[in-house]
């Protein structure tokens, strides 16, 4: 499904995985289509994704400037999203000895990164947290995320992508 559908998509809320401008701005095009021909229709909320383990089979932007300037830029230049907050899918291995006693360190990043956008766009609103999954969201939620992906607990393990088939 393309992008351009996908923003049309009724009750879309939120899209959790900006980690470019140029998502940001098709997502502020569309929603802003949207809005035109429904104008009962609300800004897009957004999560910008934040590789904090610097693994490079992970998306994100990069923590620090890169991060600063693209939330920036969604504030000021994209006027039919919100900046709802930011999320990070960290490290398998650090979410594995993630207790709510012993802190992950990606976690930790983000709360770091969270408070540096507050501080350099002068936002007075917290920004909310997305981070932690089955394996990791107690420590999560202890370190502040509002939101947790625990879809494994609920559906099972995937099967591997070499295990991957389309049904007919």
């Amino acid at each position: 499904m393309r992008l351009r559908s996908k923003i049309k998509i009724p009750n879309l809320w939120c899209v959790s995985s900006v980690d470019n401008l140029k998502k940001a701005q098709l997502l502020d095009k569309y929603r802003g289509e949207k809005i035109k021909d429904e104008p009962e229709t609300q800004k897009l909320n957004i999560h910008v994704q934040v590789n904090t383990s610097g693994e490079e089979s992970k998306s994100g932007c990069a923590p620090g400037e890169e991060l600063v300037s693209l939330c920036r830029s969604i504030v000021n230049d994209c006027p039919n999203l919100h900046l709802l907050g930011l999320m990070t899918i960290g490290a398998i291995a650090r979410s594995v000895a993630t207790t709510t006693e012993n802190e992950n360190e990606d976690f930790k990043l983000l709360v770091e990164q969270r408070d540096l956008v507050v501080k350099e766009l002068g936002l007075n609103r917290e920004l909310e947290l997305s981070m932690g999954m089955s394996e990791d969201f107690e420590g999560a939620i202890t370190m502040g995320s509002g939101e947790v992906r625990v879809g494994s607990t609920i559906f099972g393990q995937r099967p591997a992508k070499s295990e991957a088939k389309i049904l007919a």
